[in-house]
């Protein structure tokens, strides 16, 4: 938010210098982005008093001679209307920086530097300004607006500094506030704080105002939707003039950025700035029944805000109506049918509060952002809300702009705005801070914040204000004396069981690093999805109600119902990134992702849940296939050196017939599929895609594990292809295993081709291996060889019924 100095030194007698603001600000938890002067841009203007001016013949040029005071006199030649002999106007010296405007005069286009310079073969030094070519408007100082020189002060010293005159020499702070302070989104929060920081006295805004005895006979304010709406004030003026807001306004509204618009707007978008509280004029001639309701919209319903722009509403938004219908969009925006107007004679002032997400939703969804909708999507607390309202009155009578009624209408659910007494434990909140606050200091502290603290023994008492909504307990208590007491203090210490160590990745990190570029060498890409999913992601795997991955955390405060669930699978965002890819036009394609399953160990959860790392791999494309697959867990096996064997599964989101858990020495590791076609047509996926989970914390106890050299055999090598007949029922692990059971000299048994169709009998499919053969001490021979394979042979047909094929 921005924070003009001027503005903050209403409140508080600020007596350091911008940048010593700014560094006291930052240690106390809020950032400066960015601090700058009001006329960073321009440099050399002077105040120039023009001695003589005389016309050039057949021209509507003057050629002046203009005194500069200590900077000398100049010749200017200048050709705006106003300027004239007698009076004094900015003079940007030979060398000075203004700002550069296109014909329109009102267009910036950047900054330009002033040189000397011929004028119709006169000679110009320097530069009469006007207001613009100072980047002044109407509302920064009277008079920039009119497209001719700025016309000076009669007392302003010539060749004095133009910046502080027309209060160029201002400083703003962007100042960047956490979403846990609301309280601060304005001048008079963060002159709150201003003031606790360097220790000075806050000075209230003016809240007295005198109400008349006219009354608003009949005026009623009903809130219907409580739950959206807990405070609601109303209250009329009558006999409104309606004008131009005072050049003090316009200038602080100026400066943060708002336009002026009238009197009595401008006294509302005011008040918003410095309190934070958004408000709201209602013409009181167009407040149809003289009343107002407050009430969730009815689907279909329709308004037209100030905008002139048309939003067709449903139960979700809130709205402000009068006896007919809508006049303003709750939280967002006025409504166009009770705007205010030049002719308007008595307006109805609303502060409110308003749930702070049902604004949000609404703002977004309707796509309509504004100043009001920003400052209730992050809270308005409602203490505010009866703060601002006074300042609004008060503000009128200052203004003289109308005259307060005694119809004053609160509509509240009772809560308090009274401090909150809080209780903590002095020796607790030091815990927190690792340090020892002196006593002293902790109730100096406080006192500054308004919080009266009182300490007897280790206990601490304080009174919250009911502004400081974001203060629950004493962590929050701990985090206001530290930012205010020096985050200098803290100390770098060792956690209790820390241990200094020579650094570098533990077994595990190398382990999974390892994995991870070893996957990446065989062609997978690694991705990364959320921590979390929905319950339409565990519709989507089709699992039974009282399946395992089921039983998930919930979130109490989740973005969306879609990311409502700590994940206890990786499968569904996997399967959704396959189907995403495929949408894209990226037909072919491997993923993979290696990140924690949340398994609780009970719900409602009385303990941490268990962090189980585990691995996905989805793999999409024409040249993929249940088997590529295969040979990428492989990869996994081999780098972890153990050895996966596979049997049959079934899983409710993969293909029946394609489907296998994975063992590693008969332990469940995890399963690899093919997406089950019903699936598949729900994410709108166009090819077949094929995933597998593996539970890399079951293999954890692996990580590390050296391999046992083998030597090299002295002699080569024998390896023969046999392709083999067998019942459709019979798996590929299993005749793998049969194989590698038939000799010692067996070191590797590998599938490279499955074939079913003529003349193979339809009940029955061909496999093809590669088995090598590795010596073991001795030269192998052919007939060696042949004998082994015979054995092999021999075995597969008494155990399994499986034939050579011909």
């Amino acid at each position: 938010m921005l924070a003009p100095l001027s503005w903050l030194k209403e409140y508080v007698d600020i007596d350091v210098t911008p940048q010593e603001l700014q560094d006291r600000l930052f240690s106390c938890g809020f950032e400066v982005e960015e601090l700058y002067q009001v006329g960073k841009d321009i440099d050399g203007v002077v105040v120039g008093y023009v001695e003589s001016c005389e016309p050039i013949p057949d021209t509507h040029l003057h050629v002046c001679q203009v005194n500069a005071g200590s900077h000398g006199t100049f010749q200017v030649c200048c050709g705006a209307d106003n300027v004239t002999a007698g009076k004094k106007f900015p003079v940007a010296l030979v060398g000075a920086q203004v700002i550069e405007t296109a014909k329109d005069h009102v267009t910036v286009l950047g900054t330009t530097k002033i040189t000397k310079g011929k004028l119709r073969g006169y000679e110009s030094n320097g530069m009469l300004c006007s207001g613009t070519e100072l980047g002044l408007n109407e509302d920064l100082y009277p008079g920039a607006g009119y497209n001719g020189l700025l016309v000076l002060p009669d007392d302003a010293e010539i060749g004095a500094d133009i910046k502080p005159i027309v209060g160029l020499d201002d400083w703003i702070f962007d100042i960047s506030v956490t979403a846990n302070r609301p309280d601060c989104q304005c001048i008079y929060g963060i002159a709150r704080e201003v003031a606790a920081v360097l220790e000075k006295p806050l000075k209230a805004p003016a809240l007295d105002y005198h109400e008349t005895d006219v009354k608003n006979d009949g005026f009623d304010v009903t809130v219907e939707a409580e739950d959206l709406c807990p405070r609601y004030i109303g209250h009329y003026v009558y006999d409104v003039t309606m004008g131009t807001a005072p050049q003090w306004m316009r200038r602080r509204l100026a400066l943060v950025g708002h336009n002026s618009i009238s009197n009595i707007v401008d006294i509302t978008n005011y008040v918003m700035t410095e309190l934070g509280q958004p408000m709201h004029a209602f013409d009181g001639n167009f407040l149809r029944g003289n009343r107002i309701i407050v009430r969730r919209a009815a689907n279909g319903e329709k308004i037209t805000t100030l905008d002139e722009k048309e939003f067709e509403l449903t139960e979700k938004n809130l709205v402000i109506c009068d006896a007919e219908g809508p006049v303003a969009l709750a939280g967002v925006m006025g409504g166009l049918n009770s705007e205010i107007r030049e002719d308007t004679t008595s307006v109805t002032f609303e502060a409110a509060k308003f749930a702070r997400d049902n604004i949000r939703k609404t703002s977004r969804s309707l796509g309509q952002i504004s100043d009001a909708s920003a400052a209730f999507s992050k809270g308005v607390n409602e203490y505010t809300v009866e703060m601002a309202m006074k300042r609004a009155l008060h503000l009128v009578e200052e203004l003289g702009c109308g005259k307060v009624s005694s119809t004053h209408v609160d509509r509240n659910t009772g809560n308090s705005l009274l401090p909150t007494e809080m209780k903590a434990s002095i020796r607790r909140i030091n815990g927190v801070l690792g340090i020892e606050v002196p006593n002293d200091d902790v109730v100096r502290i406080l006192t500054n914040l308004d919080m009266k603290p009182v300490i007897s023994g280790d206990e601490l008492t304080i009174q919250v204000p009911a502004y400081r909504e974001d203060m629950e307990s004493y962590p929050d208590i701990a985090e206001e004396l530290i930012r205010m007491y020096g985050y200098d203090h803290v100390k770098s210490t060792f956690l209790q069981n820390a241990q200094v160590t020579a650094g570098g990745r533990n077994p595990r990190q190398k382990a999974e690093l390892k994995l991870k570029r070893r996957l990446c060498e065989a062609g997978v890409y690694e991705g990364m999805h959320y921590s979390f999913f929905g319950p339409s992601d565990l519709d989507l795997l089709r699992l039974p109600d009282d399946a395992p991955e089921r039983h998930a955390i919930r979130l109490i405060n989740p973005i969306t119902v879609d990311l409502s669930l700590m994940r206890t699978t990786l499968a569904p965002q996997m399967i959704r990134a396959i189907a995403r890819n495929q949408k894209k036009g990226n037909y072919d394609g491997r993923v993979f992702e290696l990140a924690s399953r949340f398994i609780p160990k009970d719900l409602p959860l009385n303990d941490y849940p268990e962090e189980k790392s585990t691995l996905c791999i989805g793999i999409w494309g024409e040249k993929e296939s249940f088997f590529t697959l295969k040979g990428l867990c492989e990869v996994a096996a081999e780098m972890l050196n153990v050895k996966f064997t596979y049997e049959p599964a079934e899983k409710s989101y993969l293909h029946p017939y394609r489907t296998a858990k994975i063992l590693v020495n008969g332990e469940e590791a995890g399963y690899l599929g093919q997406i089950a076609y019903p699936v598949q047509n729900d994410v709108d996926m166009r090819d077949p895609g094929y995933i597998a989970e593996i539970d890399m914390e079951l293999l954890s106890k692996y990580y590390g594990a050296v391999r046992k050299f083998r030597p090299l055999p002295q002699f080569p090598v024998q390896k023969r292809d046999l392709a083999l007949v067998m019942d459709k029922t019979v798996s590929c692990a299993e005749v793998t295993e049969a194989i590698e059971s038939s000799s010692k000299l067996i070191t590797d048994v590998r599938l490279f081709d499955v074939y079913e169709g003529l003349p193979i009998p339809p009940t029955k499919r061909s496999m093809a291996f590669t088995v090598t053969f590795t010596p073991d001490g001795e030269e192998l021979t052919a007939e060696t060889v042949d004998g082994q394979v015979d054995r092999i042979l021999r075995k597969l047909s008494h155990t399994m019924g499986i034939e050579l094929r011909s």
